[in-house]
């Protein structure tokens, strides 16, 4: 078996395929050089992240598949799932054989779990639609925190851009410690050394009129459920618990 080890991005993944075919090899594994373990009779190939070839597979697949084929595979790779890389790679062989778009050809065991991943995907990356709060702070920079199950924060920028085009705005992952920020004219990616009470309401960080703001909502939120009537097993399906620390009207019931 060769093991193609690359940097873990999604242009580095595509850079291994490329050379899956370059190489013209048979048996072969991706991984990302961050987790692989290495093994004595283990062959290894540390992969050299190429735009050129990353670009030139992302056209291929296109031309030779559909738009669709390429939006399954990034969406499957923003799941970080453990063998993500192998199950891309085994479609992405799948789609060159068949010289078609295979996206919805289910009976192939690749497609089909590649199509139940991007659901998952789907539904975490509406979630963070729904459930980002944001908060003013003194920089006058609405600012939200998220840690979802999946990397689908380059997929909530199109739904954010939209929403709120003439507020500047931050949406943190405390998971992978990375932020898409947006100043009124483009998005960019950013990494900061956030403090640990980041989640906390702190006058130190935001505006204390959006503290007094938060505590109003707090409250209409308590005063409005009618006790009697919660469904707390219905509520945790249409909001689950491992969301509520970064939902203002949760913070005093977490």
């Amino acid at each position: 078996m060769t093991y193609f080890l690359y940097d873990g991005s999604f242009e580095g993944l595509l850079t291994s395929i490329f050379e899956v075919y370059e190489y013209k090899l048979d048996k072969v594994s991706i991984c990302k050089i961050s987790t692989y373990e290495k093994g004595f009779f283990n062959k290894e190939i540390e992969v050299i992240t190429q735009q050129e070839k990353s670009t030139r597979l992302q056209k291929g697949i296109i031309k030779m598949g559909s738009a669709l084929d390429f939006s399954q595979i990034y969406r499957a790779f923003l799941s970080e799932l453990n063998g993500v890389e192998d199950l891309i790679l085994n479609y992405t062989q799948y789609l060159f054989t068949e010289k078609r778009s295979v996206a919805k050809d289910y009976a192939n065991k690749y497609v089909l779990e590649i199509s139940q991943i991007v659901k998952k995907i789907g539904r975490e990356k509406h979630r963070m639609d729904a459930f980002v709060r944001f908060r003013l702070t003194k920089d006058n920079i609405y600012f939200a925190t998220v840690a979802p199950d999946f990397n689908v924060l380059p997929l909530n920028e199109a739904h954010f851009r939209k929403r709120y085009a003439d507020q500047k705005w931050c949406i943190y992952d405390l998971k992978r410690n990375y932020g898409i920020f947006y100043d009124l004219h483009k998005t960019e990616i950013i990494s900061l050394d956030l403090p640990t009470n980041i989640l906390s309401s702190s006058e130190e960080f935001f505006k204390p009129e959006e503290l007094h703001f938060q505590q109003l909502w707090k409250n209409y939120f308590k005063s409005a459920t009618i006790s009697s009537r919660i469904n707390k097993k219905l509520h945790q399906q249409h909001v689950p618990i491992r969301y509520w620390k970064y939902l203002s009207e949760k913070y005093l019931q977490v």
